[in-house]
């Protein structure tokens, strides 16, 4: 039979009477059994189970609950096992792939899916479950049995699964007897179809008379209206608030398990310092189910920390947050009520990783959400009125040990002006990008590079209030940065590495974990604050911050603007704090004879550390966490002045940094004759001491490689990704001028990460005939990918105090690119490719001294 024939193609419950009334069942059916007890549904499964036998079709058992097996050993039964505890994602992409595998014309049985409520908590991804299945069993021609037991589902559940399900039965165990009572049939219809039916051995006598309906009906417990399981089991937990200790703990560790996740370091952290009512405070402000992402989690467990072992001296200068979080299973939900579960599934596979990301990621941009969701939302913005909000990243295994996933996914600023029409939208759009953003390129290569490919990646979100202030059109915070307990990337061998590092900025925080082309940050050593990073005098003004990012409340957008034109607008504090003099400036204005002329200033915090306590608070702070981590960390925070310099940090994220450690003592050989050394320095590199041999060294000459036009620029960066992946295994040292992964060719080379992750070393080098300078960046985005792959990083100021350069070194070497490049002559003055077996780098964190020779 063709395929529109086979549609309508019987088969039969193994009970007469039922098939009678129902017109039988179809090829393509899922039925749902509304049920009192497991053991009713067995009695139906059985006579289903029995007809399959006779009629020789193969029947599946998924078997995953806690309750009595429905099948026991049956020879003829082919029972599969599944973990839900594994998550919704693992256990309904395993179910997929068993339906993908056993093909059509099958039948199915399925444990009671109400069971999945003990793993999953939620009556919400149930009914995702079923939605995604389904139609995949439907389209496969098979028949399948569900369970569902009756008043422990929401209305909208039971809705979602009428909706979905070919056939709806209630079955009802009164007084002895067996009533089925058919709600949903589709396709099918008779006068007496969707009245109850008595079961008298294979007969199925229809209950007509109102009388006798009556009374059955009147003997049913039809249930209260239903909470979501979910809220039933936070409500629950309040009246424990009262309890003694060992209770509250008890309850506290499974609500732990709902909204943080399993067993883990960051668990056990939460653990010790969380109570049931802050885990409760937090469920509060959560909309949807589900976990709240590692970004949430890390804000919330370093707040916490900083108010138990801070004191009141740094707890005094904490400002307030009220930030809400978008439960990972939402994420889901929108992907299933979409239609889109079969794609994602599709990319979760190693054949369609990358095949069917674009696919997915346009498609997760334009998807509605369920209505119950744009209620919370609706009224999550009019809490926040119309002050900015900024959707964050959470993602299940974001901001973890191990994990940083720095700048992998988007945050998206709302500015959050106009009517509330304007404003939801703009909301709804900020979530969609942000979920389009696991499909992101550089996500998947992260995901794959650290072989989290396969793992559940759940996007719950973080929505936080933009901390500052409305100055004039514009809104943004004073100061804004990431901070360090550990200060890995020195200069200077006086620099205490366990005083903690700032990048610090004017504005928002987007330039302090980006690196942006044309602009730099304050690097700020806690231990001495006012210590300057190595340059010249006159470099102070050139390699400083000149413009920031802000909000427009005029335009509705995040912008960027000159330093020197938001500084004329009156910032609510002495703006002396943020910027001195700048008398290098000045002095070159004099001697060209210039009269009239506005004295200009250089961004450079001074007056931040000097008149206020500032840089005490963030030191502390960075302490207490690592302390309680018992690692590294480093933090994002913003910080905004009053008029008597008073001041209040908004600590916006914390994790634990990403770093291969501190390293022990390296031995450093003496330099006998400069000629053989290739690069040599005090400071400016990261990654720990080390002794690491050279195999390979790729040299990028600045004079050469600034001749080109842009095009041939873009074209280098793409012939090191090609030379990058003949690397993999090797001990290589990429070396260039400027900045790696620049988006702005004139001053560096603009590599994506994957374009250069298979290297060892990686080098910036200035040149100052040229005008290229490599940036202290460390803690950037770009910086948090080298550290977590274990790349050693150098930055050499050629031409500076105590710093040794010899490019012919390498130079004199013969040209390789043609071996690894054989289409790429034309690149052979631009690219060099050396063999330098025999050549090794060292670096000793504690002495502060690099040698490669």
């Amino acid at each position: 039979m063709g395929w529109a024939m086979n549609l309508y193609e019987k088969a039969s419950t193994g009970l007469k009477g039922l098939d009678q009334v129902i017109d039988y069942l179809r090829f393509g059916d899922n039925v749902v059994w509304q049920v009192d007890s497991v053991s009713d549904y067995k009695k139906m499964v059985n006579y289903f189970a029995e007809r399959a036998k006779e009629e020789n079709i193969k029947l599946i058992y998924i078997r995953f609950a806690k309750h009595e097996p429905v099948f026991e050993n049956d020879k003829d039964i082919k029972i599969y096992h599944i973990n839900a505890k594994k998550g919704f994602e693992s256990f309904a992409t395993e179910i997929h792939n068993i339906i993908k595998e056993e093909g059509k014309r099958v039948y199915y049985v399925f444990d009671c899916l109400t069971d999945l409520l003990e793993y999953w908590h939620s009556d919400l991804m149930i009914g995702n479950f079923f939605k995604a299945t389904c139609p995949y069993l439907y389209d496969l021609y098979t028949v399948a049995y569900f369970a569902i037991i009756r008043n422990c589902h929401t209305y909208s559940t039971i809705a979602g699964i009428r909706e979905t399900t070919q056939l709806l039965l209630d079955l009802y165990h009164i007084n002895d007897k067996i009533y089925i009572h058919p709600l949903k049939v589709w396709q099918r219809y008779s006068p007496t179809m969707f009245f109850p039916h008595l079961i008298q051995g294979q007969e199925a006598v229809c209950i007509t008379s109102s009388s006798d309906a009556a009374e059955l009906f009147n003997n049913i417990n039809r249930g209260d209206i239903r909470l979501d399981n979910w809220n039933t089991i936070f409500n629950d937990a309040k009246k424990v608030l009262g309890a003694s200790q060992r209770r509250q703990e008890a309850v506290k560790k499974r609500l732990m398990k709902m909204i943080i996740g399993n067993d883990s370091r960051m668990f056990k952290l939460c653990d010790r310092y969380f109570t049931l009512k802050d885990i409760l405070a937090i469920a509060s402000r959560e909309i949807g189910t589900g976990f709240i992402g590692g970004k949430s989690v890390g804000m919330l467990l370093a707040r916490k920390i900083l108010e138990t072992e801070g004191g009141d001296f740094v707890s005094s200068y904490l400002e307030p947050h009220d930030s809400f979080y978008i439960g990972s299973d939402v994420f889901y939900t929108y992907i299933v009520q979409n239609g889109w579960w079969r794609l994602r599934v599709k990319q979760k596979t190693p054949e369609g990783y990358y095949k069917y990301a674009k696919e997915l990621k346009e498609k997760l941009l334009h998807g509605t959400f369920p209505k119950e969701i744009q209620e919370q939302f609706v009224q999550m913005l009019e809490y926040f009125g119309q002050s900015p909000i900024i959707v964050r990243s959470s993602s299940l295994l974001e901001d973890n040990f191990g994990n940083a996933f720095a700048g992998k996914y988007e945050s998206v600023f709302c500015v959050n002006q106009g009517t509330p029409q304007e404003r939801y939208e703009a909301f709804e759009q900020a979530v969609r990008i942000v979920y389009a953003s696991t499909m992101n390129e550089d996500a998947l290569n992260y995901r794959m590079n650290r072989g989290l490919a396969w793992q559940d990646e759940q996007m719950a979100i973080l929505v936080q209030r933009v901390s500052g202030d409305r100055y004039g059109d514009y809104f943004f915070p004073h100061i804004a940065g990431v901070g360090y307990s550990s200060n890995l990337y020195v200069w200077d061998e006086s620099i205490d590495m366990n005083a903690g590092m700032l990048r610090l900025v004017f504005g928002l925080g987007t330039r302090a974990v980006d690196r942006t082309d044309g602009d730099y940050v304050k690097v700020v050593c806690l231990d001495n604050p006012l210590r300057i990073p190595p340059m010249n005098l006159e470099d102070q003004k050139k390699f400083s911050q000149h413009r920031l990012d802000l909000l427009s409340f005029k335009d509705n957008i995040m912008e960027s603007k000159d330093v020197d034109e938001v500084l004329s607008i009156p910032l609510k504090t002495d703006k002396n704090l943020f910027v001195s003099p700048d008398y290098a400036t000045l002095a070159r204005l004099r001697e060209l004879g210039y009269k009239d002329y506005k004295t200009p200033y250089l961004l450079d915090f001074k007056k931040v550390f000097t008149d206020t306590q500032f840089a005490a608070i963030m030191s502390k702070m960075l302490k207490v966490l690592s302390q309680a981590y018992d690692y590294p960390v480093d933090i994002e925070f913003t910080a905004n002045f009053n008029k008597d310099n008073g001041f209040k940090i908004n600590l916006l994220q914390c994790r634990p940094l990403q770093t291969k450690g501190l390293g022990k003592t390296v031995m450093i050989p003496e330099i006998k004759d400069i000629k053989d050394c290739f690069f040599s320095s005090k400071g400016n590199f990261m990654g720990g001491s080390i002794r690491l041999p050279v195999d390979y060294v790729i040299f990028i000459k600045a004079e050469t490689y600034l001749n080109l036009s842009e095009q041939d620029k873009y074209e280098v960066a793409r012939q090191i990704g090609i030379i990058n992946r003949e690397m993999k295994g090797k001990n290589t040292m990429l070396i260039g001028p400027g900045r790696w992964g620049s988006t702005t060719p004139s001053l560096g080379i603009p590599v994506h990460f994957s374009e250069i992750c298979n290297m060892k070393v990686l080098c910036e080098y200035s040149s100052k005939k040229e005008g290229f300078m490599p940036e202290l960046s460390y803690g950037s985005h770009f910086f948090q990918d080298i550290v977590e792959s274990e790349i050693f990083y150098v930055a050499i100021f050629d031409g500076y105090q105590d710093v040794i350069f010899n490019p012919d070194r390498i130079l004199r070497k013969e040209n390789l690119i043609a071996s690894f490049l054989p289409e790429s002559s034309s690149f052979k003055d631009v690219i060099h490719i050396a063999n330098t077996s025999g050549m090794e780098i060292y670096s000793d964190i504690v002495t502060q001294r690099l040698l490669c020779r």
